[in-house]
């Protein structure tokens, strides 16, 4: 026998002939193995070596060093003015990492067995080639032994290398061999299987059998060595990161990730107990946000985001698309196999019975192989998918750090192109002093809300699609490929027609994916405006419970929320229908094809030929629907993209370009050179100029080192100058000069005073992080205890860190909830003292404080030793405190500056105002010898300083302090972890929570009909294989009729085929006839096949029909369900009680109303809906094979054993990973709203770079869960898999065993059925655990169910009478409260009366209880004892909505709705306009000067906005100074014409002028009036003054009465230094109301 082409056919009897075997198996492809082995070592060696070459000279990086720096080697191009601030560099220290090396036990002699095993087979090679005569019977095998020699002889040689080169050659690439090995070995044992087999059944010799088989051992035991042992067969380094275990993957045999073993630890103790974050393993480390997006940033940029992003990930794309391909060719595997096994049972004398059992073992063989292949490509698609979510969020994230802060109109993402007109532009209002540009808004610029999106959902979409994107790309292409093949070896031309009619039902296919992403659009835009709705509700429910709004807010949500139930309800009618397509597809094709195939044709169409081809329509139909699907699903990834594109290419702060380009110039220079600043983007100002606020020839020097004040009366552009210092607006003209241009991380401290060259801003809105105070203070910054505890005591913070429970440790809550504003304010003013900077920007810092405490801030904070040689630019309205002292003043009026020099220059001029209060501060300042001095304890502050800036300071930024600065306990962490952390459910998801959906779905009658329809669904879906099978028996001398069954199994499981991981489903595993006339001849009689059809017809149509209502129903009923469960959801939520939002995150929150409410909505009802019906196939097939073979219910038992056993490690493992997942997208969420809050202030500190790496560290927090959770999924999919190919293989291989005692047909339907019930166990684990992961939604829904609630709102009982309260005369009577039963009294035994009409001042220090006072008048706290009596009625006594519809709040932070003026005043448009201008003349913001100098203002550019209603409002106001945000709420207020209200230090960001014009206001309401002030000129007009200490009342009478007594009134009045303006003011009021 020669070594060319083999002739005649391949198999032959019972095996392949002898040329295939030798020529190829044993000769011409394990040398072309090798031959293509050593060329892939060769090259690699060269190329190793030439690199090692290159590289001499340079002094090697050690291997730990290389785990740390190997994630950070990316940087953006220097060249970017952002480069240093968004790289991912991290700052550490020695302790920071912990790399481990985990070593293999035995490794060297592994490979040295591994050596010997292959000295063995090369041995027998070598024996084979010169004893021919002993072995052999052909020349020919000789040439195989010499191929033996040569593979075996390489394969020596690499595990010689393997074993003698050290790892780190320089010249052999030690690592690879590995790879090499084992693809030598496997494809080894593959072709050796067919040898042992030819040796088993024809035994050449006995000696030839014997080496055989040796010979084959030996292979094996190669492979089980490679395939057991840890890949590589080398020591792993890992990083142990944050005390958490690292990931098991690269310590993992190819068998171990092969079958996902390597999670089994996990999955073992996720049974065994309650899995937490710090259970879950970290990720791979090239998992980490960190080296995906450093590896990400290396990537060439290509013309579009999408080509990028297929750029980098297309060889994690090819190789996922290459197992997709290996599974689809083997999907249709068992449809052969089947087919052969029922030929054999019908003809046992036809077939050999080993070639029946090779048949057998094939199934289970093929089976496994697309199992592993499936799972593969699934497991790829999920590590892109983690990869791919942080790509997109950390370059959100980086990008939303350097977007520009402007003012303008929102740009809805998606829609790039479509302009705002010029028109729309000029109606977008003055942007005023105060603008917050962390929060701002540009022409053209999306959202913080777009934003957010981005990131929580397009991130999603996106990674979604790359886990089932191979089976477009490959699973989809190559199963059509094979189908088309197959059925046109089975039907021929009439194959054509019926494909040509599946081809035609494309486009209705198609047409349902579109009307389904359309419906999806219309619901994600119908969401957005519920999920905005709401976050608008919630991020203002203080003033919406104040002013008892709920019940009217509730319906502007309640509006959205029908909306988007209406196109919910559009969803599902047309999921509904589709699955009625879906159900009738088959059917109208089988129909066309046999109608044609026996009609035109004319030919016999008999039971193997009609249900083979009915077998393949059903597997062709499943790519080709998926076709359309995932068409779609493309697109719309692709409109997700290109919203990611577009935000990242919108327009970026040059604010480093602006401070760099003066950074250069050493002199100590602050300020502006002929400097024109705007807020509005280029565009914008080019369009309309006046379009938005700016800043006109600026030409400031401050002093450097010194106090510099900027003043100016209320929106006259003083928030906008610190701004533009810190390079935040956009400059038209002009320099600007700040040492801020520099990362904080890579500045060095001056070793004389420890000071930097960097910034420090306190904004004018405290912006905090939702962390304790402590680390607010300190902001990453390295811990010096004395140097704190100094901060705290300039910052007045002592006191309140002793009132509070723990002290510095207490969480301040999202954006500092649960503090007071002044709280707020100087936990913000200390973190600026703290820091290193040597320049600091205060935005009227001295606001939100008392009288006394602005005065201890300004001798010991500003004026203090902390502020030795620092520069402080302070913008402030107490002007009499502040400026005396001051170097350098700086007046502005409507954005220009009118006046600056030196304080006595400015004063002089008269642009500050004829205040007496003012004159007199400075003759006091004049008259004093010595201002306080920032030098005081120079000496020591310098040697403190130096010591801080010194490399030995320790860094105990870790420990725990609380408000005394000593160190407190691990229990005190504890307990503030445990009370502020987001909870979870533990164990199953329980009953309750099953119940409270279920009820809300439907009563009892509702269910009964759900119960009688599936159980008619489920008849319906058996009649149509017994119909079949009874037209298959008409064949009287076809054994094959149970094969008919089989085939038409598939429209009975197209229930829940829409599920993409439902093409692995062992249902779908046609078979295939070899020749349709072996059967036609055996045809004994006609069968009229038009009436079996027809009735076949019907039964489908009745089938479908019966599935289209039982989705109807179910739909309905989770419809409803949606409706109430989200109705009571907002109930309970919008009636919780005021400490519910003080220890509750607003993202917490929303997480409920966003992501659990789409859980509710959109999937948990077609997911318990197809478990239902998967566990109902489960249980009428069990019972149809049990009637037909009674002994497969034995089998049955144990195989459910099996699936309990496996479904139940999973259930617990998934379900935990599932929750924690749930909980840490909070988190992620929170951190991303902060940051968008707080841009400004990042930005000026230059702390973009830890922000950056806290962002990709919770973005790993989250991915981590989510990441095992799929791999526990992929890990319970290959072992049902296993599961049902055992269960295949034992169904064969008991056929083949009892061959001849069983009939065919019965055989098959019992191997039909056992295979499906094995598919169906499978989808009713999966769909369970999908389900209980699922109802973890509604499980959180239900935890805000059950929270505590205020009181009703009406009580009919104790309605007071119309008009109350008529008077307002209010009665404490010895009244008391506290805020939780645990804690402590806040307000101790309070009588006093306030009568009717009277206005009176409430003071008192932090803590006194003021704020409580208020709260109380609201019942926003409750009675310990006593009561409030308001004009006759105890309010204890009647409902919360009729109380607080009497009283009206104007609380100290300023809260508005997106809208217009006019929307914010008389929301519900209750007043008419003239009525709501008199109110704004009222507060200052309309005055009949400023109405008249509009014209003239236009010229310059700045108008006032406040003269046309239909101005628009940003989100929260962003578009407003503090001062006018404050005097339009106050302006609410007073068009309510309340008679008590409540004003909570509601003026304290507004000009002392224009403050004493409103209270001059509010002094002529009638109305009773309780004023909490921190300026006590405020108060000191009003009727009666009441102070409170430590929850007491100290103190009550007029200011005069109150003053003259030595009392604590006295006391903070002379701490004000402003006693002698008080007395006089005091004096006079008094002689008002009391004339002599």
């Amino acid at each position: 026998m020669g070594t060319g082409p083999c002739k005649g056919p391949a198999w032959i009897g019972d095996d392949l002939n002898s040329c295939i075997r030798v020529n190829y198996l044993q000769i011409g492809l394990p040398l072309a193995v090798v031959s293509i082995s050593l060329i892939a070592f060769l090259i690699s060696s060269a190329t190793k070596f030439i690199g090692s070459k290159r590289e001499e000279g340079y002094e090697p990086i050690s291997h730990t060093e290389n785990c740390i720096f190997q994630a950070i080697a990316d940087q953006p191009d220097r060249d970017d003015d952002f480069a240093d601030h968004l790289s991912l560099a991290r700052t550490f220290s020695r302790d920071d990492f912990n790399i481990q090396e985990n070593k293999l036990q035995g490794e060297n002699v592994i490979v040295i067995i591994e050596e010997l095993a292959n000295v063995g087979i090369l041995g027998l090679a070598v024996y084979s080639l010169f004893n021919p005569r002993d072995l052999l019977l052909e020349d020919n095998l000789k040439l195989a032994a010499v191929a033996k020699i040569i593979t075996w002889g390489y394969a020596l040689f690499l595990a010689t290398l393997r074993l003698v080169l050290p790892t780190d050659s320089t010249v052999v690439p030690v690592k690879s061999l590995w790879t090499h090995s084992v693809v030598i070995y496997s494809f080894a044992w593959v072709f050796g299987t067919v040898g042992l087999r030819h040796q088993i059944i024809h035994p050449l010799t006995p000696l030839a059998q014997t080496f055989t088989i040796i010979e084959f051992t030996l292979i094996t035991i190669l492979c089980a060595i490679v395939y057991s042992t840890r890949r590589g067969n080398r020591s792993v380094f890992q990083e142990k990161k944050g005390g958490l275990e690292p990931s098991h993957e690269p310590l993992s045999s190819l068998f171990s990730l092969a079958t996902f073993g390597w999670i089994n630890p996990l999955i073992v103790k996720g049974y065994f107990k309650t899995l937490e974050l710090p259970d879950v393993w970290n990720l791979r480390d090239d998992d980490l946000a960190i080296s995906v997006l450093a590896s990400f940033r290396q990537t060439k940029k290509t013309i579009s985001l999408a080509w990028t992003l297929a750029k980098h990930f297309g060889m994690d794309l090819f190789i996922q698309a290459c197992w997709a391909v290996l599974y689809s060719c083997f999907t249709f595997a068992p449809t052969l196999l089947i087919r052969v096994i029922l030929e054999y049972v019908q003809s046992p004398e036809d077939t050999p019975k080993n070639v029946a059992w090779l048949f057998v073992t094939l199934l289970f063989a093929t089976a496994l192989i697309s199992a592993i292949a499936n799972a593969q490509a699934l497991y790829i698609g999920r590590r892109i998918c983690i990869r791919l979510r942080a790509i997109i969020v950390g370059e959100v994230y980086a990008k939303a750090l350097r977007r520009k802060a402007v003012a303008g109109n929102d740009k809805a993402l998606g829609q790039q192109g479509k302009k705002d007109d010029k028109k729309d532009a000029k109606k977008d209002g003055k942007k005023d002093d105060t603008k917050k540009p962390e929060e701002s808004l540009d022409l053209g610029q999306a959202n913080v809300g777009s934003i957010i999106n981005l990131m929580a959902v397009d991130s999603q979409k996106v990674s979604e699609i790359c886990a089932y994107l191979h089976y477009l790309l490959a699973g989809v292409p190559v199963q059509i490929a094979i189908a088309f093949i197959l059925l046109y070896r089975i039907l021929g031309w009439s194959s054509i027609v019926g494909i040509s009619a599946m081809v035609l039902l494309l486009p209705v296919n198609y047409w349902i994916s579109r009307q389904f992403s359309k419906i999806q659009q219309d619901i994600m835009g119908t969401t957005d405006k519920r999920i905005a709705a709401t976050n608008e509700v919630l991020q203002n429910i203080r003033i919406i419970k104040f002013f008892a709004w709920e019940e009217r807010y509730a319906e502007i949500v309640n509006e959205t929320r029908i909306a988007e139930l209406r196109q919910l309800r559009r969803r599902y009618i047309l999921w509904a229908g589709a699955a009625s397509v879906w159900y009738m597809t088959p059917i109208l094709i089988t129909l066309v094809s046999f109608y044609f195939y026996t009609m035109i044709e004319k030919k016999d169409l008999n039971a193997p030929i009609a249900f083979t081809a009915l077998s393949l329509f059903n597997v062709l139909r499943v790519p080709l629907d998926q076709l359309a699907d995932m068409i779609t699903n493309v697109l719309q990834t692709k409109v997700s993209v290109d919203r990611v594109e577009e935000f990242l290419n919108e327009e970026e702060t040059d604010k480093y370009h602006q401070l760099k380009k003066t950074e250069n110039d050493n002199s100590m220079v602050i300020g502006f050179k002929n400097g024109s600043f705007s807020w509005g983007s280029r565009n914008a100002i080019r369009d309309d100029p006046k379009s938005s606020f700016s800043l006109l020839n600026m030409n400031i020097e401050f002093k450097p080192e010194e106090l510099n004040i900027i003043a100016g009366p209320t929106g006259s552009g003083k928030t906008s100058m610190l701004m533009a210092l810190l390079g935040e607006m956009t400059c038209l003209e002009g320099d600007v000069y700040l040492p801020g241009a520099t990362c904080r991380e890579d500045l060095y401290p001056d070793p004389e005073t420890g000071l930097t060259e960097s910034v420090a801003y306190c904004a004018q809105s405290a912006w905090l992080v939702n962390d304790t105070i402590k680390n607010n203070i300190i902001f990453a910054a390295k811990f010096d205890e004395s140097r704190y505890k100094e901060v705290l005591h300039a910052c007045a913070l002592e006191r309140d860190l002793q009132i509070l429970d723990d002290g510095d440790e207490t969480e301040v809550g999202e954006k500092g909830i649960t503090l007071s504003g002044g709280q707020k304010q100087r936990i913000s003013l200390a973190r600026a003292l703290y820091s290193s900077s040597r320049h600091l920007l205060l935005d009227d810092c001295l606001s939100a404080v008392d009288s006394h405490t602005a005065k201890w801030i300004y001798e010991n904070c500003i004026m203090g030793p902390l502020m030795y040689k620092r520069t402080c630019i302070l913008v402030t309205h107490n002007l009499a405190l502040c400026v005396p002292l001051a170097k350098f003043v700086v007046v502005l009026d409507n954005g220009k500056v009118v006046q600056q020099g030196t304080p006595d220059e400015v004063m002089a001029s008269g642009v500050l105002g004829d205040s007496e209060l003012l004159k007199s501060s400075f003759k006091t300042s004049t008259d004093n010898s010595a201002a306080p001095s920032r030098a005081a304890s120079t000496l020591a502050l310098r040697k403190a300083n130096a010591a801080r800036a010194s490399s030995n300071a320790s860094d105990t930024d870790g420990d725990i302090v609380n408000g005394n600065g000593v160190n407190g306990t691990d229990a005190l962490l504890k307990k503030k972890t445990k009370k502020n952390e987001e909870t979870k459910g533990e164990g199953s998801v329980s009953w309750e929570v099953y119940s409270l959906y279920l009820r809300s779905m439907g009563p009892w009658y509702f269910w009964v009909i759900v119960v009688i329809i599936f159980i008619a669904q489920q008849v319906g879906s058996l009649s149509t294989s017994v119909w079949i099978r009874e037209w298959a028996k008409q064949y009287d001398d076809q054994p094959v009729n149970a094969t008919a069954a089989y085939f038409h199994k598939i429209p009975n499981t197209a229930d829940y085929a829409t599920s993409n991981a439902f093409l692995g489903s062992a249902s779908f595993y046609k078979a295939l006839p070899h020749a349709q006339a072996d059967f036609s001849a055996n045809m004994k009689k006609e069968v009229n096949v038009v009436y079996y059809l027809s009735i076949y017809g019907l039964l489908g149509a009745a089938y479908a029909l019966l599935s289209f209502i039982r989705e109807g129903i179910i739909f309905a009923g989770s419809l409803r369900a949606s409706k109430k469960v989200h109705q009571e959801l907002l109930h309970s939520v919008l009636h919780a009680k005021f400490r519910f939002f003080d220890s509750t995150p607003i993202g917490r929150i929303m997480n409920r109303f966003s992501k659990d409410i789409e859980a509710v909505d959109q999937e948990v009802g077609w997911v318990a809906l197809g478990m239902i019906n998967c566990l109902g196939s489960v249980i009428a097939i069990v019972i149809l094979i049990t009637i037909i073979t009674p002994g497969f219910l034995v089998a049955a038992v144990f195989i459910t054993i099996l699936y309990y056993l496996i479904g139940s490690f999973y259930l617990r493992a998934s379900r935990d990973l599932k929750r924690i997942e749930s909980v840490q997208k909070s988190p992620l969420y929170q951190h991303f709203g902060e940051t968008l809050s707080g841009i400004a202030t990042i930005r000026a500190y230059g702390d973009e770079r830890r922000f950056v790496r806290e962002n990709l560290a919770k973005i790993d927090s989250h991915n981590r869960p989510f990441f095992y959770l799929w791999v526990a999924n992929r890990w319970l999919g290959y072992r049902v898999d296993l599961a049902g190919a055992l269960v295949s293989f034992f169904a064969g291989a008991f056929i083949v065993w009892n061959v001849g005692s069983l009939d065919a047909g019965l055989a098959g339907l019992s191997l039909t059925y056992a295979i499906t019930f094995t598919d169906n166990v499978l989808w009713v684990v999966r769909l369970y655990a999908m389900n209980e992961q699922n109802m973890n939604s509604v499980e959180r829904v239900r935890e805000y169910l059950s929270i505590e609630h205020e009181a009703p709102p009406i009580i009919e009982d104790h309605r007071p009478p119309p008009g109350w309260p008529q008077e307002g005369a209010i009665h404490f009577d010895n009244y008391s409260a506290r805020y939780r039963a645990d804690l402590e009294l806040v307000l101790k035994n309070l009588t006093f009366t306030l009568l009717p009409h009277e206005k009176v001042g409430v003071v008192g220090r932090t803590g006194a209880g003021k704020s409580s006072l208020a709260m109380a008048l609201f019942r926003s706290i409750e009675a310990e004892s006593g009561k409030i009596v308001m004009d006759g009625v105890d309010i204890s006594t009647i409902g919360l909505r009729d109380l607080r519809n009497g009283v009206t709040m104007v609380p100290q932070d300023p809260t508005l709705f997106t809208g217009t003026i006019r929307s914010n005043l008389d929301p519900f448009n209750l007043y008419p306009d003239e009525e709501i201008m008199r109110v704004l003349e009222r507060v200052q913001l309309v005055t009949p000067s400023r109405a008249a100098s509009v014209a003239s203002e236009e010229t310059i550019g700045n108008k006032n906005i406040f003269m046309d209603l239909n101005s628009p409002v940003a989100e929260s106001g962003n578009n407003l100074s503090q001062g006018q945000k404050q005097l339009l709420c106050l302006a609410r207020a007073l068009l309510k014409a309340p008679k008590v209200v409540v004003f909570d230090e509601a003026t304290a960001s507004i000009d002392y002028a224009t403050d004493a014009k409103i209270q001059a206001a509010i002094r002529e309401l009638e109305s009773t009036t309780i004023t909490i002030a921190h300026r006590l000129n405020t108060i000191i007009y009003y009727d009666k003054v009441l102070v409170l200490d430590h929850g007491e009342l100290k103190q009550f009478g007029h200011p005069h009465e109150l003053i003259q007594q030595d009392g604590m009134f006295r006391e903070m009045c002379e701490s004000s230094g402003e006693i002698e303006a008080l007395e006089k003011a005091a004096k006079e009021a008094y002689d008002a109301t009391n004339p002599k």
